[in-house]
């Protein structure tokens, strides 16, 4: 059985069926503050929080857990400029729970819901798994306290591990299962289909004046389900003893600008909406888009469903669902 912290959210949810669909009996654990119920869909489902070591405890010793996927953290940049109390609290002391109830029933594999904000502004582009970790928030302070206490696991205890740093995670579950569905909302696509379907009066640029092709930031958009898979194939090859332990970067190695998922939006949604051009927030890099070769040679994995025609549509249809 594998244990999937966070399950009934938004990554969380897509990883639980793609375990499924690759023969494994998912058990989400989740306290249900950002994940939702409906997401469950007949899963095995525990209600705790990493946070509680009481909870954690008893989920290890009540069903059989051979591996962790550990999705369960906070993950808002203004949010944790604002509160970085709760984002060590969640991220790390809650992370560090986690692997103590494993080592304690003798849980050796895990696959960590890591970040590409853990490298801070980049120095180079496309980023490396080997570039320099900076964060410039308790966000990615946080995952990367974490990312080195699993390190230092791994060297002490045995602990076989991957830490997945994603870069944008976009998109919905093709089935229209699962998608984003986030209170408060920041994603851009997400926002953007808002705008589209009248939810919201206008999208916002924050910059127009970047060192790119046309003015706007650049982001590398991964596919929800691309990364699911990536979960999966890791953990297998974990278990298998076909991989060492490491991190890797989950992206697709090209990225698309602000402009270009608006005007991809308009082309699919077929809707008119405003968009207001406004100043650069603080801390937005120009260019975030991930080096993809270690991924594509030592998982054999490549994104292939993250084209942005695809994402749109897939976040368009998900949206339309939840408004029926």
């Amino acid at each position: 059985m594998i244990l999937v912290t966070g399950g009934a959210g938004y990554i969380g949810s897509h990883a639980v069926k793609a375990l499924k669909r690759a023969g494994f009996q998912p058990l989400i654990f989740d306290n249900f503050s950002t994940g939702h119920h409906a997401f469950i869909k007949g899963t095995a489902a525990f209600e705790g929080d990493v946070r509680n070591i009481e909870d954690l405890a008893r989920a290890f010793a009540e069903y059989p857990v051979d591996g962790v996927l550990h999705f369960a953290g906070k993950a808002l940049v203004a949010e944790s400029i604002e509160k970085p109390e709760l984002y060590y609290e969640t991220n790390l002391q809650g992370g560090l729970n986690l692997l103590n109830a494993m080592m304690k029933c003798g849980v050796k594999y895990l696959i960590f819901s890591s970040t590409c904000a853990t490298y801070g502004n980049p120095q180079q582009v496309p980023i490396p798994e080997d570039h320099p970790q900076n964060p410039i928030n308790p966000y990615g302070e946080s995952k990367l306290a974490f990312e080195r206490a699993i390190r230092w696991f791994h060297q002490a205890h045995g602990l076989q591990y991957l830490s997945l740093r994603y870069f944008n995670a976009a998109g919905a579950d093709a089935d229209g299962e699962y998608g984003e569905d986030h209170d408060p909302e920041t994603h851009l696509i997400p926002l953007v289909l808002d705008a589209a379907a009248g939810r919201r009066p206008d999208v916002k640029i924050f910059g127009t004046d970047y060192p790119t092709p046309d003015g706007t930031c650049l982001r590398d958009y991964i596919h929800v389900a691309d990364l699911a898979v990536a979960h999966v194939i890791g953990l297998q090859a974990l278990m298998e003893g076909r991989l060492e332990s490491q991190a890797i970067n989950l992206g697709t190695g090209c990225g698309y600008s602000v402009r270009e998922v608006i005007e991809a939006a308009r082309r699919i949604t077929g809707k008119e909406f405003l968009v207001r051009e406004t100043s650069r927030r603080p801390g937005d890099p120009p260019k975030l888009i991930a080096a993809v070769d270690r991924g594509k040679k030592v998982l054999g994995w490549t994104a292939v469903q993250s084209h942005l025609e695809n994402i749109v549509q897939s976040a368009w249809n998900w949206a339309c669902k939840r408004r029926s």
